[in-house]
C-alpha cells in the first residue's frame, strides 16, 4: 500500500515536502504517494511531483519547470521587442497608425496556427522537440527584423516572429505531465506567468539596449536594428538548452518510452476528435481570448499609449508599460494558487467561481483605464487590470488539465490559440482602426472582457458540478473514472490504453473539494486509499 506524503520512502531520498524552501505540497490521502519510484521529489501513481520547490533543480520535474518558463520568456521578449521601440521604428520606416496596428495584429496572429500545431506535436511527439525546434527555427526571423526597409516587411517579420509564442502550449502541457493536479494551478500559473513576464522585461530591455548602442556611436535608425540581435541569440541558446537538458515525461522521453512499450502510441484523429467534441474546450477558447488575449493586446499598445497621451519620454513610457508585463511574476501564479486553494475547499466549482471573479475584475479595471485622464490614476488602473487579467490566465490553466486526459495537448493548443485570436480580433477592431482613440478602445475592450467571461457559468463536469449546479447523482456516470475512461473505445480498453486515464481519474478525486458533497467512489474501481 502506497504511503501518504510525509512518510519517507525510496522515492523521496529523505524529502518530506515540508522543507522551508518555498515548497508547496499535496498532503492528502486522496493522492497517494508511489514509494516504489526513484525520484528526488515525492510522486503520485503517474509519477507526477506532489511537491513544487521553486528554487530546486531536481530532475526531471523542477528542471523541466525552469526550462519551460525560460523558453516561453525568451519568445515573449522576441515577439514584443519591437513594441517599446515603435516611436523610433515608425519614424525610420514611415509607419502609419494603421501599419502599427496591423503589425500588432500580425505579431499575435501567427501563433494562432502554430499553437494549434504545437498541441498536436505535444500529444504525438512530446513537448521537448516541439519547444526546442520552434524556438530555434524562429531565431532567423528575429534577426530579419534588423533588415526590414518598409511597412510591409515590418508587418511580415512580426507575423513570423509571433509563431514562437506557441511555446506557451508546450510550457503548459509539460507542467501538466510533471505535476499533480492538486498543485497544477500554482505550477502552471508560475511557469506561464514567469514566461509572460518577458513581455514586461522586453519593455525595459530594448530601450536600454537602444540607448547603449546609440551612445556607442550608432545613429538612432541603426541602433534599434542592432538591438534585435540580442533576442535572436537568446532564442538560439534557449533552444539548445531545452533540446539537451529537457525530458518529455517523468519516466523519460516520449519516443523512447513508446519504443519500450511503456507508453502507447495514440492516433491523432482520435485525440483531435475528443478535443473538438468537448464543448468545454470551446468555452475556454473564448475565455482565454479575453484574458491572455487582452494581455497580448496591451503588450503591443500600452507603451505608445502612455508616450502619446501623457507626453512622456520613451524610456519612462517603457518603464510604465513594463510594469504591466512584469506583474506576471506574482499575478499569474496568484491566479493559479487561488484556483488550487478554492479547489481544496470547494472543488472544481471553486475553481470556476475563482476564474469568473478574477477575469470580471480585470474587465472592470480595463474599462476604468480608458476613462481616466490622470497619469497616476491611469498607472493604478493599468496595474489592477494587469493583476486581474493575468491571474485569470493562471486560473484558466488550473482547470484546463481536467477537461480531458487523452487530448490535453490539443486542448491546451486550442485554448492558447484562442488567446491569440482574441488579441488579434481585439486589436483589429479597437486599435487598428483610426476612428477609435486608444483610450476608447481600452474601455470597449473592458466591456468585452466582462461579457465574454459569462459563459464560464455553462461549464459543468458531471463528477464535480458547475458554478450553479451540483454534480450528477449517478454513482457511475458521475464518477471521475467514467468521465476520463469514456474517451477510450472498448477495443482500446482491452489493449490497456486507458490505464493512464484511470490513474489520472484516481488522482483527480481531490477536485470534489473538502466542503462540497460529491458522488461516492463508484463500485468496482480502485478505492482512494490504495
Amino acid at each position: 500500500m502506497p504511503e501518504i506524503e510525509g512518510s519517507p520512502g525510496s522515492s523521496m531520498h529523505g524529502v518530506t515536502g515540508r522543507e522551508p524552501v518555498l515548497a508547496f505540497s499535496v498532503a492528502s490521502p486522496m493522492v497517494p504517494t508511489d514509494t516504489t519510484a526513484k525520484f528526488k521529489l515525492p510522486v503520485d501513481s503517474e509519477h507526477k511531483a506532489k511537491v513544487f520547490k521553486l528554487f530546486s533543480l531536481a530532475n526531471p520535474h523542477m528542471r523541466t519547470f525552469h526550462l519551460s518558463w525560460l523558453s516561453f520568456f525568451t519568445t515573449f521578449v522576441s515577439t514584443f521587442a519591437a513594441a517599446p521601440l515603435v516611436p523610433i521604428i515608425r519614424d525610420n520606416l514611415n509607419l502609419t497608425k494603421s501599419d502599427i496596428g496591423n503589425a500588432g495584429v500580425a505579431s499575435v496572429s501567427g501563433s494562432i496556427f502554430s499553437r494549434l500545431v504545437m498541441g498536436a506535436v505535444c500529444d504525438m511527439l512530446g513537448p521537448r522537440y516541439g519547444c526546442a525546434f520552434l524556438i530555434m527555427l524562429s531565431a532567423p526571423t528575429v534577426f530579419c527584423m534588423s533588415f526590414v526597409e518598409n511597412a510591409s516587411g515590418y508587418i511580415v517579420v512580426r507575423f513570423m516572429i509571433g509563431f514562437s509564442l506557441a511555446t506557451f502550449v508546450s510550457c503548459q502541457y509539460w507542467m501538466s505531465t510533471m505535476f499533480n493536479g492538486k498543485i497544477i494551478g500554482l505550477v502552471n500559473g508560475t511557469a506561464a506567468g514567469w514566461g509572460n513576464m518577458g513581455g514586461g522585461a522586453t519593455q525595459l530591455l530594448m530601450p536600454v539596449l537602444f540607448e547603449i548602442i546609440k551612445k556607442a556611436g550608432a545613429t538612432p535608425f541603426t541602433a534599434w536594428r542592432i538591438a534585435f540581435f540580442i533576442p535572436g541569440w537568446l532564442n538560439v541558446v534557449m533552444g539548445i538548452l531545452v533540446l539537451t537538458l529537457g525530458q518529455d515525461l517523468p519516466d523519460g522521453n516520449l519516443g523512447a518510452l513508446q519504443k519500450k512499450g511503456d507508453v502507447t502510441k495514440d492516433k491523432f484523429g482520435k485525440v483531435l476528435w475528443y478535443a473538438v467534441t468537448n464543448y468545454r474546450t470551446w468555452i475556454f477558447v473564448l475565455l482565454y481570448g479575453y484574458s491572455m488575449g487582452v494581455e497580448l493586446t496591451i503588450d503591443n499598445v500600452i507603451a505608445e499609449y502612455f508616450y502619446d497621451r501623457f507626453d512622456l519620454k520613451l524610456h519612462l513610457a517603457g518603464i510604465i508599460a513594463a510594469t504591466f508585463g512584469m506583474a506576471n511574476i506574482l499575478a499569474r501564479p496568484f491566479g493559479g494558487f487561488t484556483s488550487d486553494f478554492m479547489a481544496k475547499r470547494y472543488g472544481m466549482r471553486g475553481r470556476l467561481w475563482n476564474l469568473w471573479l478574477l477575469q470580471t475584475a480585470g474587465g472592470i479595471f480595463c474599462l476604468c483605464l480608458g476613462l481616466v485622464n490622470s497619469l497616476p490614476l491611469a498607472v493604478t488602473f493599468m496595474i489592477l487590470f494587469s493583476i486581474g487579467a493575468q491571474a485569470a490566465c493562471g486560473a484558466t490553466f488550473g482547470i484546463i488539465p481536467f477537461i480531458s486526459r487523452r487530448s490535453l495537448g490539443i486542448i491546451s493548443g486550442m485554448t492558447g490559440a484562442g488567446g491569440n485570436f482574441g488579441s488579434g480580433l481585439t486589436q483589429l477592431v479597437f486599435f487598428a482602426n483610426a476612428s477609435f482613440s486608444t483610450a476608447r478602445g481600452l474601455s470597449y475592450m473592458g466591456i468585452m472582457i466582462i461579457c465574454c467571461t459569462l459563459p464560464v457559468s455553462l461549464v459543468h463536469f458531471p463528477q464535480w458540478g458547475s458554478m450553479f449546479f451540483p454534480p450528477s447523482n449517478d454513482g457511475v456516470k458521475g464518477s471521475e473514472e467514467h468521465y476520463y475512461v469514456s474517451e477510450w473505445t472498448e477495443e482500446e480498453k482491452l489493449k490497456g490504453m486507458h490505464q493512464g486515464s484511470l490513474k489520472f481519474a484516481e488522482n483527480s478525486r481531490s477536485e470534489r473539494g473538502g466542503k462540497v458533497a460529491s458522488v461516492p467512489t463508484p463500485p468496482n474501481v480502485t478505492p482512494n486509499h490504495v
